[in-house]
């Protein structure tokens, strides 16, 4: 049986009110920086499930690219669809190298998120959300989302814009409290400035980050259709919170669990840690899913969910389905290297893959979860080795100095260098630079002059179970399309959606 996930109507650009969007009862997770790729996202969307590109330094990711000469013209391919022809000539003509960077030669920097962006860095942002919205959209008619991290405020007008142009349907988004996204929408769609509030610390003034789509695009703007909003929340009183006011309700809700991979809600209430060093959850953690049933939006479950019986478990509850990341992030078709994913599958095999929950890793301040995995940066002797800096800085928390002007600091960043901007030396004890790590992950790593070459950073759910059951079933390995069979059999016998 088919249902439908209508969003509240807009004004221009609003989808029209007998247009169908089938709600898919599987959600493949928005992952690290392109681990959750369009390669992935498209095999799940094109299977009838909702694939899911991560929104999270796709300027980052389109321009290193391009530097490696765009195997295969992918990028290229998707820019040539560009609505304004303009900026995809620019990007190319900036980070574009034929035949690729000569070997051990460093990526060009990509400008730097601030409060008040340059046109530069405007247009690569949302060339590189757009191409990969484009390519995973491409070859078929089933739906496609992007996930956008609330801690990283400063990218998400430009990555949404971006995705809007090339037609994404759903926006997901968590890592905090994504009050302003639905309203970011809206305006987005009626071909208006995008804005939302940015978190300063220790600000006395308000401040914003936007996006001007006329003043980007000109007479090359198309009319933009607001995608349906999915808000990620850990807790019902966090989705009885954004459903109460409707101009920040949601279209439905990802109820993400303490096991889910990557970043994840502190434990409420004081802080304590097991054996590992790990926070330790416990009821007062866990979603009420009768309560946020009771909201009467769709929602999906993440988090443990990966297995037919976690779907089962999850629809029986009264979702539409589940959010999983693990078992996608393993396969074929994700952005993981390799290298990383052969050396994953080999410790999988061997019962020796360990995902720790790191409640200091992330300079965001929330708990990461990190795979131990020796040569990469969650090794003790890889961490300490590597120079301490903040180059990429997505991740860079927004601070006000005493005359009223915003500042930058990251607790990843060199400590003395922190420090002189106000930051407590306690908050950068044990952080890992994240966006190095994750993008090293994928085979896009910087190489430093020095010849020093950025470690992967690996991170995946805590819950292991699907994944050891489909390398059982496929020990070469498995593919997006094995994954999404396995879990449909968790589903109703009447198909694969609901």
């Amino acid at each position: 049986m088919a249902a439908v996930l209508t969003p509240a109507p807009t004004t221009r650009g609003a989808r029209p009110s007998d247009t169908r969007r089938a709600r898919p009862a599987i959600v493949q997770g928005g992952m690290g920086v392109a681990v959750s790729g369009w390669r992935l996202a498209r095999a799940v969307s094109a299977a009838g499930h909702l694939g899911v590109v991560s929104g999270t330094a796709m300027d980052a990711v389109l321009a290193r690219t391009l530097q490696d000469g765009d195997p295969g013209g992918h990028y290229r391919r998707a820019l040539a669809h560009f609505p304004e022809p303009a900026v995809a000539e620019r990007v190319l003509a900036t980070y574009f190298l034929d035949g690729g960077r000569a070997p051990g030669t460093p990526y060009r920097p990509v400008p730097k998120l601030t409060l008040h962006q340059g046109r530069a860095g405007q247009e690569l942002a949302v060339a590189g959300t757009f191409a990969e919205v484009w390519l995973a959209r491409e070859g078929h008619d089933g739906v496609v989302g992007i996930n956008c991290l609330e801690k990283i405020q400063l990218a998400t007008p430009a990555a949404v814009l971006g995705a809007m142009l090339a037609g994404v349907d759903h926006v997901l988004m968590g890592a905090g409290i994504p009050r302003e996204i639905p309203q970011l929408l809206r305006a987005l769609a009626a071909g208006e400035v995008g804005r939302i509030p940015v978190d300063v610390a220790g600000g006395t003034l308000q401040h914003h980050v936007e996006v001007d789509p006329v003043a980007l695009l000109g007479e090359h703007l198309p009319a933009l259709t607001r995608p349906s909003f999915l808000a990620i929340v850990s807790l019902d009183q966090l989705a009885s919170y954004l459903h109460r006011d409707e101009s920040i309700r949601p279209d439905g809700f990802v109820v993400e669990r303490p096991p889910a991979g990557g970043h994840s809600a502190p434990p409420r209430g004081r802080l304590q840690l097991d054996e590992r060093g790990a926070p330790v959850y416990g009821p007062r953690d866990e979603a009420d899913l009768a309560k946020v049933a009771a909201l009467g939006l769709p929602f999906w479950v993440a988090g443990a969910t990966g297995t037919p019986e976690g779907v089962a478990g999850a629809v029986a509850g009264g979702a539409v389905g589940v959010q999983v990341g693990t078992v996608f992030a393993l396969c074929e078709e994700s952005g993981l290297t390799d290298g990383v994913r052969r050396e994953l599958l080999a410790r999988l095999a061997a019962g020796t893959l360990s995902v720790r929950n790191d409640p200091r890793a992330s300079p965001t301040g929330f708990p990461f979860k990190v795979v131990d995995l020796p040569g990469t940066a969650s090794d003790p002797a890889v961490a300490t080795e590597r120079e301490r800096l903040c180059d990429l800085s997505y991740l860079r928390q927004p601070f006000e100095r005493a005359d009223g002007s915003v500042g930058y600091r990251c607790g990843a960043e060199p400590v003395a260098m922190y420090v002189r901007k106000g930051g407590a030396v306690e908050d950068t004890e044990g952080r890992r630079c994240l966006c190095n790590g994750l993008t090293a992950t994928v085979g896009l790593g910087q190489q430093r002059r020095d010849g020093y070459t950025e470690p992967p950073l690996v991170t995946l759910g805590e819950d292991l179970v699907g994944a050891r059951e489909l390398l059982r079933r496929h020990p070469g390995g498995w593919t997006a399309a094995q994954a999404l069979a396995y879990l449909a059999e968790g589903l109703p016998a009447a198909g694969a959606s609901l």
